[in-house]
């Protein structure tokens, strides 16, 4: 078993800076925590649900989902879990939003896969009302992170009371201690108007104001696929996260994949462009919090090789599962993103 989450790293200011990050005095320690997002593409098991569009999902379904597909699935994106914010952080991510997951079975059945079960992680999940029966969760590992509260909070659209899509998620809890609240999205999707994702950002916005209002100082980490760039009206606009660490004031929310975006960097591929609509945007006590405190470190997006196609029309793009309607054995059609927050060490 892990003895401790957390690597206590002995850091440098060369070091540091090396990495982009704060500084802290030459013999100074520092713990660090990974906070990651991912969409893992349609995890389901292979059971048809009542009242659930998951018919293709089933051993008789068009994808002809079965045991060994599931199990592959499974092994797959443990692999990838696993090897988030590895070069600061062993074991996986402290904390992991996730979108497109079908029910709590299949996010019990990923964290108790070989490459997980170690990591010891717990489930924060409830079921939304999505067509599709696809949800957003959160697992965390227990030895890092507590759960003290979690609600599911409903997306509503105006004048149309059949909408149904993913709820947001809210769990605030204990990081090393110290109180951090995380909003969990999973947008509408481009297949509708902006509109959609306007009202998204709206609740994510009213969320993280009400969090903000509870706690003094809140930290609060907004994360999950947009279905939209850090540019674009409801990122940009309406959520009102901001670009540059400079305009950030009090009860503001600062982007950091923003800079990303703007050198070309993408979590998913499109019509051979990238987009980076997988996010984690965060409140200004995270930049400005005291050295002892959690504080904002770097964002980064997880691209190693094994998760790109390696050739084909699709070559370079993320590896799914399925493309073009044929199985292709691979991990999910976007890729994840993760920050690492910091603090001194006495």
């Amino acid at each position: 078993m892990l003895k401790f989450d957390f690597f206590l790293l002995a850091i440098f200011v060369a070091a540091f800076l090396s990495l982009n990050s704060p500084t802290l005095a030459q013999d100074k320690k520092a713990k660090v925590a990974c906070v990651a997002f991912y969409n893992i593409e349609n995890l389901y098991d292979t059971i048809k649900t009542q009242g659930i569009n998951d018919l293709e999902f089933t051993p008789t379904g068009t994808n002809r989902w079965n045991s060994d597909k599931y199990h592959s699935k499974l092994a797959n994106l443990s692999k990838v879990i696993s090897g988030v914010g590895n070069e600061l952080v062993k074991g996986g991510p402290d904390i992991l939003g996730l979108c497109e997951v079908e029910n709590r079975i299949v996010l019990e059945d990923l964290i108790n896969t070989s490459l997980l079960k170690e990591s010891g992680y717990g489930i924060v999940h409830y079921d939304s009302p999505d067509r599709r029966g696809v949800d957003v969760a959160m697992i965390y590992k227990k030895s890092s992170f507590s759960v003290l509260n979690s609600t599911t909070n409903r997306l509503v659209m105006p004048g149309q009371p059949d909408f149904y899509s993913r709820d947001q998620l809210v769990v605030t809890g204990l990081l090393d201690g110290e109180v951090i609240h995380v909003i969990v999205n999973h947008w509408p999707s481009r297949a509708n108007a902006p509109e959609y994702r306007a009202e998204a950002a709206k609740l994510s916005r009213r969320l993280a104001d009400s969090l903000a209002q509870a706690h003094v100082n809140a930290k609060i980490f907004v994360m999950g696929d947009l279905n939209d760039d850090p540019v674009d009206k409801s990122v940009a606009r309406i959520l009102l996260a901001k670009f540059k660490t400079k305009n950030v004031g009090k009860g503001d929310l600062f982007n950091p994949y923003w800079k990303l975006h703007r050198d070309g960097v993408g979590s998913l591929a499109y019509r051979d462009a990238w987009n980076l609509f997988d996010q984690i945007i965060i409140s200004e006590p995270l930049l400005n919090s005291p050295s002892q405190n959690w504080k904002f470190h770097r964002a980064r997006v997880y691209n190693p090789a094994f998760l790109l196609q390696k050739d084909g029309p699709y070559k370079g793009y993320p590896f799914r599962t399925f493309s073009g309607g044929a199985y292709t054995g691979g991990y999910s059609d976007h890729l994840p993103v993760y920050v690492f927050v910091i603090k001194e060490t006495k």
